[in-house]
């Protein structure tokens, strides 16, 4: 691999690691423990890398997992007023 190749792929390992949050960030933004999270993770529900003893989650997994179960909640009334 030349010096070139190698330079265009940093950024791309700079990217993929900012997308990786941590449980506790995890646990945060989906308002519950992270003891929950760790279940998540460990089911399969929730994909995560193994980092030594820790474990970080793909952004875009978290963020799946809310738009899942948002589409399957019924906003009523409020969102009609937001959206319309």
């Amino acid at each position: 691999m030349s010096g070139d190749e190698m330079a265009s792929t940093e950024p791309q390992r700079e990217d993929a690691r900012l997308n990786l949050v941590t449980v506790a960030e995890v646990a945060e933004r989906l308002s519950v423990s992270r003891m929950t999270v760790y279940r998540l993770v460990h089911s399969g529900e929730l994909p995560a890398l193994r980092v030594g003893r820790s474990y970080r989650v793909p952004k875009a997994a978290v963020d799946a997992i809310v738009e899942q179960h948002l589409g399957d909640y019924d906003f009523g009334d409020d969102a009609r007023a937001v959206n319309g």
